[in-house]
């Protein structure tokens, strides 16, 4: 769903932050073939599945990826127009945590805050730049205040919720780098119909449409 937040142009350049097997990476680049978009992920195993799908899906030259911890990654500072992330939701210390690594790693701040994510996306971004990340709505004040404080200052809020009377399950913000003050709070992106069938929007976003024309 993070994939349907950035405004995407032909030309910009992208990096996912904590990238996993680069699914965000590859729906980017279905909304928009000519970006160029770098994933950073510290498991070398999902790097290496992100690899494959890059190469099966004939994306090689458009999309690369980095192994490595995304609070320093060696990439040029103010190289990136856009930045994108889908980080640990939970503190040190809240929940229960996954007997996997791999979990562990993807939904707890174990290795990585959100401060540091905030850190590190405001090095990556040009003047102007945008970072677009999801969250849990719990968590909205922490959100806002990090991105600020990262000088990232927060533009877009969108909520995500299973239906019209539910509660949100989800949070999608944009912050530009040296953005001036103004949130925009756009309306919700509804996962399901009254009838309990996704939504036209929802199946946009995972292009279900295009397979259903296939």
């Amino acid at each position: 769903m993070l994939s349907s937040l950035p405004r995407l142009r032909p030309g910009l350049r992208v990096c996912d932050l904590g990238c996993g097997t680069g699914l965000l990476c590859l729906l980017l680049l279905q909304r928009e073939k000519a970006l160029r978009v770098t994933g950073v992920e510290v498991q070398g195993a999902a790097v290496s599945l992100a690899e494959r799908a890059a190469e099966k899906n004939g994306l090689t030259d458009r999309l690369s990826f980095f192994q490595g911890d995304l609070r320093a990654a060696p990439l040029t500072a103010g190289a990136f127009d856009l930045v994108v992330c889908n980080p640990p939701y939970y503190p040190v210390g809240s929940g229960r945590l996954s007997q996997a690594d791999a979990l562990r790693t993807a939904r707890s701040e174990l290795h990585c805050t959100l401060e540091e994510v905030g850190k590190a996306a405001a090095r990556l971004l040009r003047w102007g730049g945008s970072f677009c990340l999801c969250h849990k709505p719990e968590r909205l004040c922490d959100v806002l205040c990090t991105l600020r404080q990262a000088g990232l200052e927060p533009k877009r809020l969108r909520f995500v919720a299973k239906t019209s009377g539910a509660a949100p399950s989800l949070l999608l913000v944009e912050g530009r780098r040296g953005g001036k003050p103004g949130l925009t709070v756009e309306p919700p992106l509804l996962l399901q119909t009254p009838e309990g069938l996704p939504t036209a929007e929802l199946d946009a976003i995972y292009f279900r449409t295009q397979e259903d024309a296939l």
